[in-house]
């Protein structure tokens, strides 16, 4: 195998064990079985370009349209040209099935289904990954920069891994690149020829030759690798090493650490946003009512002026019992609910969803507590995916009387959850004074918020609402008034800070529904975002500025006490009574937004086909021009290769100077045949030495070389003879040689002899010969320059 071969197995292998850190993300492995085989392909393809030779652009191209055909062949069979040209719909088929597989792969948890369009993400994005090494690696040779597209495709894996196997992912991902740099470095060794290996030991020790620098670069990578995978782990202070799990993250030592998590915001958007409203959570709980039964994950209480989100706290080991609340006085009415909560396999989540204020959590796993938000966290990679556990809640059943008559909060916390940046539009501040003027205490102030949100304010919830990004978001939202429930909940607590009133928000779920067999079903849709406040004497108190969302806190009615359902009659902004037999933008994105844009179709196959009018005729005219083009790249060498031999071997000698051109074609035909089998041609050699060397090398039948010689001698004839003698049947004496010479040969041989003949290397050659006389002859042409007048020669 010749040292390019090599690199280029070796180059498909790394790509292969760099996707092998992918496996986790999906619930099967079938993709990477089928990514085998067309990753073959595209390696094959640019090696047999590189061996004709072709251009590096030529040889690129040429894997590029084979790429494009083998993912139409996979995936839009049914939309190309026979089956296996793409056309407009093909290339319209994988954009609608790119889109459904970004969709699935923000609903569904990790190990995701391996859907259409994960798979084509998966497939295709390995393909691309593999192009680039091997262009790399191998057309361009040069494998240190291959290294970049495989670490892109290992990065983005360990960033959506959740598990704790990432240190053998990067063993086997690091292995296939130090194989291909080794690989690399032995074919440039090979070129140098002989190299110097070191000093001998002794007499009659044998030399080390090339083998030496080849056994220095193992090491070297060997120590690197190493190198690279325990001093992370040797060195505390050296957190998130190479092996450390990715995402959410807990230190060290004492059983304390710092949370280090992503914006749960995300989560909250990608739940909202889906068109499949799966079930992630079932409950059974010992109370009747469940309208105030929120599940909470976590707590934003850092507001830069855009966004919140939740503070870097320290974490301690999950205690016996938790703490009472920060804030909730002896005085305050309280029950205590018992939950049970189970999270479906598809649901996986960092953060454990509890009823607020949690008294007591039993969970299995590797979970923290962070005592400020009240919230369990998990350890290293711990998920809800699967889990079953036990929460034992506080219901706080305060009164208005006791909200109003509340007390300055301590310095500290004030201090904390009053901050607004002073980017933040004075807008707010002026609104939210305008609202609330007139009222005795902080209490009836956030009644008056939550009252003009939900109720008087004029408000729509709206799933397409565009309310842009930055400082500016809450005041475009207090203007246009349209919003879902992150717009609502951010400016209330906004607001209410500007008031002083210690504010923070919440994310997790509304109440779920109940089922027949007596449990609660909470769905994606239900995810929730609502303020929380502060009040001394009870604690952090919870808000629904949202309106037809949640439930409304029944210590926020003092003219109905208890709880109160919303109105959900009260419809969402697009939303139409008359029956559709299509689901309407609101519908299938009910209970959530599109924050950017409006709903997408359930799936690729519900879009239907655009009139795209008199482009079609085009459209058609370049799928053709397209389909000839990727048929006539890898066929080019065969069909040039047929029309050669038939001009060779079709000419009649009707005259003496037909004869010796005739003679010199077949010889050329029977040479050029040979090569295509793997012999080379060696023009220093008689005709009649070249005709045994084909016979030896061949291994042909006696029958087969004599015609070989019969072919010599008539060359002979035309060369050295002074009057030639027509030779009769050299035609046929070609194709008895070409026949024994695919006699002994495997079927690998007679395939690249048809398909990629070595011989087909002489068009190159011509038009090189060709374009060195055209410039020659354009150089002779050009007038000389004139001198300067006044000059002599």
């Amino acid at each position: 195998m010749s040292g390019r071969a090599r690199l280029a197995l070796c180059a498909a292998a790394a790509t292969l064990m760099t996707c092998s850190a992918l496996l986790p993300l999906v619930a099967e492995p079938i993709w990477l079985l089928q990514l085998v085989p067309l990753l073959a392909v595209q390696t094959g393809v640019g090696a047999a370009a590189r061996r004709v030779p072709l251009g590096r652009p030529l040889t690129v191209a040429a894997q590029v349209l084979v790429t494009l055909v083998l993912l139409t062949l996979v995936f839009a069979r049914q939309h190309a040209v026979a089956g296996l040209i793409p056309g407009p719909d093909t290339f319209r088929y994988f954009a609608r099935l790119l889109s459904q597989g970004a969709d699935d792969v923000s609903q569904y948890a990790i190990p995701a289904p391996v859907t259409d369009g994960i798979k084509l993400m998966l497939i295709g994005g390995a393909l691309l990954i593999g192009l680039l090494v091997d262009v790399l690696a191998v057309t361009v040779r040069s494998a240190a920069p291959a290294g970049l597209p495989l670490l892109a495709l290992y990065s983005v894996a360990a960033g959506l891994s959740d598990g704790g196997a990432e240190w053998l992912w990067f063993l086997v991902a690091a292995a296939g690149y130090l194989m291909l740099l080794l690989a690399e470095s032995r074919e440039r060794l090979a070129q140098w020829g002989r190299v110097f290996g070191g000093v001998p030991r002794g007499p009659g020790a044998p030399e080390p030759g090339a083998e030496a620098p080849v056994r220095t670069g193992r090491r070297i990578g060997a120590v690197a690798l190493g190198v690279a995978l325990v001093v992370p782990l040797a060195l505390p202070a050296m957190h998130g090493g190479l092996l450390d799990a990715a995402g959410t993250g807990v230190g060290a030592g004492n059983g304390h650490g710092t949370i280090s998590t992503v914006n749960p915001l995300v989560s909250l958007r990608d739940n909202l946003n889906t068109n499949d409203d799966r079930v992630v959570l079932s409950l059974r709980t010992t109370t009747d009512d469940i309208s105030d039964l929120y599940l909470r994950i976590v707590s934003l209480d850092d507001f830069d002026g855009t966004t919140w989100t939740p503070a870097q706290r320290h974490v301690v080991g999950v205690p016996d019992r938790l703490p009472t609340p920060t804030g909730l006085g002896a005085d305050v009415r309280r029950g205590e609910v018992r939950t049970t909560v189970t999270a479906a396999d598809t649901y996986a989540q960092n953060w454990l969803p509890m009823p607020y204020p949690p008294s007591d959590v039993k969970v299995s796993g590797r979970w923290r507590y962070e005592p400020v938000g009240m919230t369990l966290l998990g350890d290293h990679g711990q998920t809800t995916r699967g889990e079953t556990y036990q929460v034992t809640s506080l219901d706080v059943q305060p009164t208005a009387e006791q909200l109003a008559s509340a007390p300055q909060p301590p310095a500290a916390l004030r201090s904390e959850y009053t901050k607004v940046p002073s980017s933040l539009p004075r807008v707010v501040a002026r609104t939210a004074r305008e609202i609330t003027a007139g009222a005795n205490s902080h209490y009836e102030e956030a009644v008056r918020l939550q009252d003009y949100f939900a109720v008087s304010g004029g408000f729509q919830y709206d799933t397409s609402v565009k309310v842009g990004r930055g400082p500016e978001a809450i005041a475009n939202f207090l203007k246009a008034k349209e919003g879902f429930c992150v717009h609502f909940s951010f400016a209330m607590a906004a607001m209410a800070r500007t008031l002083g009133i210690p504010a923070r928000v919440a994310v997790g779920f509304a109440p779920g529904t109940p089922q027949t067999d007596g449990t609660i079903a909470v769905n994606q849709k239900d995810a929730h975002a609502w303020p929380e406040l502060y009040f001394e004497g009870v604690g952090w108190t919870r808000f629904e500025p949202t309106p037809t969302r949640g439930t409304t806190p029944s210590y926020t009615q003092s003219d109905t006490p208890g709880t109160s359902l919303p109105d959900e009659a009260l419809p969402s902004r697009g939303a139409s009574s008359a029956p559709s037999a299509a689901a309407s933008p609101s519908e299938s994105c009910a209970g959530g937004p599109r924050e950017l844009r409006v709903c997408d179709s359930p799936s690729a196959a519900a879009v239907p086909h655009q009139d795209h009018g008199g482009t079609d005729g085009w459209w058609w005219l370049l799928t053709g021009l397209g389909a000839l083009l990727v048929l006539a790249v890898p066929l080019a060498p065969m069909l040039w290769r047929g029309r050669v031999r038939a001009l060779r071997l079709g000419a009649h000698a009707r005259t003496a100077d037909g004869a010796s051109a005739h003679a010199l074609a077949a010889w050329q035909e029977l040479t050029d045949s040979a090569w295509d089998h793997g012999i080379a041609p060696d023009d220093s050699l008689t005709p009649r030495k070249a005709a045994e060397r084909i016979v030896r090398l061949g291994r042909l039948a006696p029958e087969s070389g004599a015609a070989v010689h019969r072919v010599a001698d008539a060359v002979e004839q035309v060369l050295f003879a002074p009057r030639p003698r027509p030779a009769a049947g050299t035609a046929q004496d070609v194709r008895r040689a070409v026949e024994g010479l695919r006699a002994p040969v495997s079927a690998g041989t007679r395939l690249r002899a048809l398909l990629l003949p070595r011989s087909s290397v002489r068009v190159l050659w011509a038009v090189s010969a060709r374009w060195s006389a055209l410039r020659a002859r354009a150089a002779a042409a050009r007038p000389r320059l004139r001198r300067p007048s006044g000059q002599r020669g």
